[in-house]
């Protein structure tokens, strides 16, 4: 496990392949994305090693409802006393982590690309397959600012689920895609950016268009939900994603 800032007082939080963020800012902190139920403890350990603690975070936003982007929301919502914001397409999923249908078949597709079967343990021994899912959320509104520490703006960027959402921090000239676009594809192995596979994706066409919110931001940095961070523009990281395609 470890967090380190990636953007202007933007903390990635990795663990077994997984990444969420904390966004820091004089009125407090916003979440993005809880991860996996095991990074509990390094987002609380963030915290106190930024002076902050738990009564500072003000609101968990999900990008979507998959089980390694709803964690430990559950528990934030509990304990932090904190409203989860998520589309409303992902409401469901949001409360039923494993409830999405792929393209093609999850359970087969590591079979296809070995590479993926270490990153995929390690994912499972984090806890990726006891997430528990959080029902009570609130409607993350897209098109402009949240009233949330660091104002992060929510872009409607479907395909990867029906409600996924990317986070565009324009005076941190950052981009949090989820995983609208990764820099490494669980179900694959491969690195570089990409879409996710259609292991993991409900309309890998509609991810393919839902690229262009992303590379619309202008933004110099893009934050993914699997991977290293794309230091190179959100642009050419599109471009990038766009020559892998569907896969």
């Amino acid at each position: 496990m470890h967090a380190t800032e990636v953007a202007d007082r933007v903390h990635r939080l990795a663990h077994a392949h997984v990444n969420c963020y904390l966004i820091d800012d004089d009125d407090g902190v916003t979440l993005v994305d809880a991860g996996l139920p095991s990074m509990w403890d390094l987002m609380t350990d963030t915290l106190r090693r930024l002076g902050r603690g738990p009564g500072d975070v003000r609101a968990l936003v999900l990008t979507h409802g998959h089980f390694d982007h709803v964690g430990f929301a559950r528990r934030a919502r509990v304990e932090l006393n904190i409203p989860v914001l998520v589309h409303p397409a992902d409401g469901h999923l949001a409360a039923h982590p494993y409830s999405y249908k792929p393209q093609r078949n999850r359970l087969l597709y590591p079979l296809l690309h070995p590479r993926s079967l270490p990153v995929l343990g390690r994912m499972a021994a984090a806890g990726a397959l006891s997430v528990r899912g959080v029902e009570d959320t609130d409607e993350l509104a897209v098109g402009s600012a949240l009233d949330v520490p660091g104002r992060p703006v929510p872009l409607f960027a479907p395909g990867h689920t029906g409600g996924h959402c990317i986070l565009h921090l324009p005076d941190r000239d950052t981009v949090i895609s989820g995983d609208a676009l990764v820099t490494l594809d669980p179900y694959t192995g491969a690195t570089g950016p990409q879409i996710v596979a259609s292991a993991a994706t409900a309309d890998t066409a509609r991810a393919m268009e839902s690229l262009q919110p992303v590379a619309d931001t202008g933004a110099s940095t893009v934050l993914t939900g699997h991977g290293e961070p794309w230091t190179d523009g959100a642009g050419s990281a599109v471009a990038h994603a766009r020559a892998v395609g569907e896969h």
